[in-house]
């Protein structure tokens, strides 16, 4: 009996349905139903449909994200605490220190892998409706045995959506396959560059979260062009698709939404300054810096204003009492 196969049915029954939507859609407009670019429109807005459905989830991921940024100078401190320490009752007590924090402050470092976890299955079921449709297969749900064969037959400039890089019958495969390789592989070093870059505050690229995520940056892309090797076209499709979807998401994010104190949100704050300053309600921060000022200037002027803000008298006589 096939365990894997019979959990994954309901959702190849989805990812079937979405996918013969789409295909419907399309030679509605005009499109060769049996085309390559047909299909591979359709599974292009099936990933965008599967997405869509995924950003509840990425909105938790972010926030949870967030305070994981937040408690990792607490992270960092019980991990000096017991540096050096190999002892087993060390280890111990580090673990149930750290793991009470991360009780106390409601985070959950695998919270963010949870949206590739729910992507996993998704992509597991269109590479197993596209190998089925590839050695004719009886088809899943609405994709009938005629849409199926369909699916399987079809091809992009000549080039089959069911081949790989590894098993190509000509030079088209090859072409196409090692072009997307290049592209998903770029897509995901910039969108890993972004969050490494940008989106990290000094606190946090001195803790171990920052090391992890740098090592990240050049273990994931290596991760695609292995596995790029090996995936059918139309399956790479959906992982490019997916990729650029993410690149701009995440571009959106740390546009309008950054972590505090990094160096997106001093560009935030720079921005929304001189737009101020355009509207004629600068701010006393931009003005004392000047129009022309960078972010990282704007932010020094901040901290030195802070620190210069002129105290009350009730709290002059409170904080002389302390």
């Amino acid at each position: 009996m096939d365990i894997i196969g019979t959990i994954l049915w309901p959702l190849k029954w989805v990812v079937s349905a979405i996918l013969v939507g789409f295909h419907w859609i399309f030679e509605s407009i005009g499109l060769d139903p049996g085309a390559g670019i047909t299909w591979v429109l359709s599974i292009i807005f099936l990933t965008f449909v599967v997405r869509a459905a995924l950003i509840p989830i990425f909105v938790r991921q972010i926030k949870s994200q967030r305070r994981m940024l937040e408690v990792a100078p607490q992270l960092k401190k019980i991990q000096d605490k017991y540096k050096g320490k190999k002892d087993q009752f060390s280890r111990e007590a580090m673990s149930r220190e750290t793991m009470a924090l991360y009780k106390e402050t409601g985070t959950n470092p695998l919270s963010s892998c949870l949206p590739l976890l729910l992507q996993m299955p998704i992509f597991f079921s269109l590479y197993s409706v596209l190998h089925e449709a590839q050695i004719n297969k009886t088809g899943i749900g609405l994709l009938t045995n005629d849409l199926a064969a369909s699916f399987g037959n079809a091809a992009l400039f000549g080039a089959p959506l069911h081949e790989t890089f590894t098993n190509a019958s000509g030079w088209e495969v090859r072409a196409i396959a090692g072009f997307m390789i290049v592209v998903m592989t770029a897509s995901q070093f910039i969108t890993q560059l972004q969050l490494v870059a940008k989106n990290m505050s000094p606190e946090t690229k001195e803790s171990p979260m920052y090391r992890q995520q740098k090592m990240m940056l050049y273990i994931l892309p290596l991760v695609f062009v292995i596995s790029g090797l090996s995936f059918p076209l139309g399956v790479m499709f959906y992982w490019l698709a997916s990729n650029v979807w993410t690149m701009a998401q995440q571009y959106f994010v740390i546009r309008s939404m950054p972590t505090p104190g990094s160096e997106a949100a001093l560009a935030r704050e720079a921005r929304l300054a001189k737009k101020a300053q355009r509207r004629g309600t600068a701010t006393p921060v931009l003005a004392e810096a000047g129009a022309g000022a960078s972010a990282a200037e704007i932010e020094a002027v901040r901290v030195t204003t802070q620190r210069q803000q002129p105290v009350g008298k009730q709290r002059s006589k409170k904080n002389g009492k302390k």
